[in-house]
């Protein structure tokens, strides 16, 4: 990963959280040298502003739908702030529901309870050309197999079924197509780069529909690919948000 030019303060990254037990997790160590800022929105934190944020943000997921706005009220927030960034040049991630508050935030579309059903365990993330080069998921892309796949955890039900326009589609699975996509300044990806294999069990075991034991026996099973890939994704945005943040000016996506 690039690191901060010698002197430099290192580059903030507010990471917004939504759920209790949905964390930074793993991403905490692979981000590197740079400073993370959790909000806690769930506890009534408030969502920053956009110029608030820093040098980049993550938005992770949560139990709620990109919708649930009374359960969560600081939904509205969020996708504003996503709004922002994304069109300001901030370098942002959402994950899972990161994804689809972003995708909702620029003008896409999200399905609670999508009728493919629940995606849990591994899914074999398949990467577009579009991916290639990509200066955030290339460096994934590249450690796809002659199938373009690399296999990433996922827990959800609710999916993106249009992208924002002027979005570009990355990745896709079996099962949902929209699994990481670009627009402006933000990527998003509908799987969990971050989670480990304790907090995929802790997940599985909160849905009736989900076999718990299958699904972490077949995480541990491929865990080291798992781990190359998530960590490759999240030096690779850290990188990026280092690298934007030493540019004289950012540019507006």
């Amino acid at each position: 990963m690039t690191s901060p030019s010698l002197g430099a303060p290192r580059p903030v990254i507010t990471v917004i959280q939504s759920s209790p037990d949905v964390q930074l997790d793993r991403f905490a160590d692979w981000l590197g040298d740079v400073e993370v800022r959790v909000v806690a929105a769930f506890s009534g934190e408030p969502v920053p502003l956009a110029e608030e944020a820093g040098d980049g943000l993550i938005v992770l997921g949560g139990r709620m739908s990109a919708h649930d706005d009374t359960i969560a009220p600081w939904l509205p927030e969020v996708r504003a702030l996503l709004s922002d960034a994304s069109t300001r040049g901030v370098p942002t991630l959402g994950i899972c529901l990161g994804a689809q508050l972003l995708a909702v935030a620029r003008g896409g579309r999200v399905q609670v309870a999508a009728p493919p059903g629940r995606e849990a365990g591994l899914a074999d993330v398949r990467w577009r050309p579009e991916a290639v080069g990509d200066v955030v998921v290339g460096a994934v892309a590249a450690l796809a197999d002659d199938r373009h796949r690399t296999p990433q955890p996922s827990m959800h039900a609710d999916a993106v079924v249009d992208l924002p326009r002027g979005a570009v589609w990355l990745a896709s699975s079996q099962m949902y197509p929209y699994q990481a996509f670009r627009v402006g300044s933000a990527w998003g990806v509908q799987f969990h780069p971050e989670a480990s294999s304790e907090t995929l069990r802790t997940w599985a075991d909160t849905h009736d529909d989900v076999d718990t034991e299958a699904v972490v026996a077949a995480y541990d099973a491929r865990v080291d690919e798992v781990t190359v890939v998530g960590r490759a994704l999240a030096e690779s945005f850290a990188a990026h948000v280092t690298a934007v943040a030493q540019e004289p000016e950012r540019v507006t996506a």
